[in-house]
């Protein structure tokens, strides 16, 4: 298996990279946040093991950037940010799994393998449809009955999600987390805002009741009519 390790602390990076070529995988290193980001994208790896607080770029921005290019490689987020609402954030900026520092060896091992084979049996999904929605994500384009939609990037993140989760009620505390990620402000109504511009642009095509506001409970993208 090929691993890519991201990680700046060089004596937790030289331990990781010990421990997985005496178990026969390949493993090259970055030891800051842009080079991670270089290497993940101009290289096909098996497994990212990430740290979260990495100088040049943040490890969770890593990995929203990997993420936006429709790069669906299992991600193993290991960290020394412990706190439940640290773990949570970082599974859903798109991590796989989250292990806190101190480790063991042998736990990082048994979970890397898993995600790797987890990996090889589910290949990456480029693109979303819904109904007459179309979103490729290496190329960021939307098209809602083969017209193009010109989204600004929030209004891409919040489709986005909604697609994933379509003829689910997501909740606006889910929406807010996902798309702006820190804590929901209740007073707030920027959801309600980029909804609203959501609606107008498939109100222009025909399609104004493709988001449902569910009183109370959240949004709901259809799938069918």
């Amino acid at each position: 298996m090929k691993i890519l390790l991201v990680e700046d602390d060089t004596t937790t990076q030289e331990y990781i990279v010990k421990g997985f070529l005496e178990q026969g995988h390949s493993i090259e290193t970055a030891g800051d946040g842009q080079q991670g980001l270089i290497l993940a994208t101009s290289s096909q790896f098996d497994l990212l093991i990430l740290d979260r607080m990495l100088p040049g770029l943040d490890g969770l921005k890593l990995l929203a950037a990997l993420r936006a290019t429709g790069n669906q490689t299992p991600v193993l987020i290991l960290s020394a940010l412990s706190h439940v609402d640290e773990r949570v954030k970082g599974l859903r900026a798109g991590g796989d799994d989250y292990m806190t520092k101190p480790f063991a060896f042998s736990e990082l091992l048994v979970r890397a393998e898993k995600l790797m084979q987890r990996g090889l049996s589910q290949p990456a999904n480029t693109d979303l449809k819904v109904g007459p929605l179309r979103m490729e994500l290496l190329t960021r384009s939307v098209t809602l009955d083969d017209e193009e939609l010109l989204l600004q990037p929030k209004e891409f993140l919040l489709l986005k999600y909604l697609m994933e989760h379509a003829n689910q009620v997501v909740s606006r505390t889910l929406l807010f987390e996902a798309v702006w990620d820190y804590h929901f402000d209740p007073r707030t109504n920027v959801i309600d805002v980029h909804i609203a511009k959501l609606r107008r642009k498939f109100e222009d095509l025909g399609h104004g009741d493709l988001i449902e506001t569910i009183r109370g409970a959240g949004y709901r993208l259809r799938k069918g009519y």
